[in-house]
């Protein structure tokens, strides 16, 4: 029997990168006078997070409502899984595999960490037809509800009514919603706000296990966080994109140290 080819960092590199999960094609939005987004080019790997930071106005809650579906391009496209979505409502674009988690949490206080998550998953794949079945008893649903806290690693906080959680939690809470509908892609906005560096630790960590199986956006002011965990960043500055590159690029990038990083770079 013939020796098996070993898996050197040479021969991961030699091989065709993978087709993007999502990508943002001269993607636009205007509000009247102002132009919000302009012009915007991105690519989702999977496998790998992609963040994109600006300072405030920078443009990034627009492009990542855009990516969405919360809000429709006035130019550009939208691509996901490889088809063009650009004119799909975030229901829709969510049904095919897209996540995403909000600045604010956008859980369910009085219910139980499991319940959020099962009832993420029953309204991900509703079933019209089954109307006389329990929604407590749907199987389907719970398995989700169980694989998305494990990995959000909040197994232990199954039981636990969600108004009882940390603010950490309830971020981790958020991210095993977005979880327990079977994403492709997550768009994660700002899921490090307002915690402590304990905190932080976890959800990093969180992030990097996320990593394996899907394509990330990662809207973050955490710059340490952004450096740590990014394969590659996009830097946006009234609306568009001055610099899309690995970490290392972005932080030797004169027109970034000049427009946002500072001291950072």
């Amino acid at each position: 029997m013939s020796a098996q080819p070993r898996d050197t960092l040479a021969t991961r590199q030699a091989q065709p990168a993978p087709a993007a999960l999502l990508e943002a094609r001269g993607l636009g939005r205007r509000f009247g006078a102002l132009q919000a987004v302009s012009d915007v080019s991105l690519s989702l790997a999977p496998d790998a997070i992609h963040a994109v930071i600006g300072t405030n106005g920078a443009g990034k809650s627009t492009l990542i409502n855009l990516l969405s579906g919360e809000l429709a391009p006035t130019s550009g496209q939208v691509r996901l899984l490889g088809e063009d979505v650009s004119r799909w409502s975030q229901p829709r674009r969510a049904q095919a595999g897209l996540g995403r988690s909000y600045q604010r949490n956008n859980i369910f206080p009085p219910l139980t960490v499991r319940e959020n998550c099962r009832l993420a998953a029953q309204a991900h794949a509703q079933r019209p037809w089954q109307f006389w079945e329990s929604a407590q008893a749907c199987a389907q649903s719970q398995s989700q509800a169980d694989d998305a806290m494990e990995r959000a690693g909040l197994t232990q906080m199954a039981k636990v009514p969600a108004a009882g959680l940390s603010h950490g939690q309830k971020r981790q809470l958020e991210v095993a919603m977005c979880l327990a509908t079977n994403p492709r892609v997550l768009l994660l906005d700002e899921p490090l706000a307002g915690m402590g560096p304990e905190e932080s630790d976890r959800m990093l960590n969180l992030l990097r296990g996320l990593r394996q199986g899907h394509a990330i956006l990662l809207v973050e002011h955490d710059m340490d966080a952004v450096f740590a965990v990014a394969d590659r960043i996009t830097v946006m500055v009234n609306g568009a994109v001055i610099a899309s590159d690995t970490p290392d690029a972005v932080r030797a990038n004169a027109d970034v140290q000049r427009a946002y990083l500072g001291e950072h770079a």
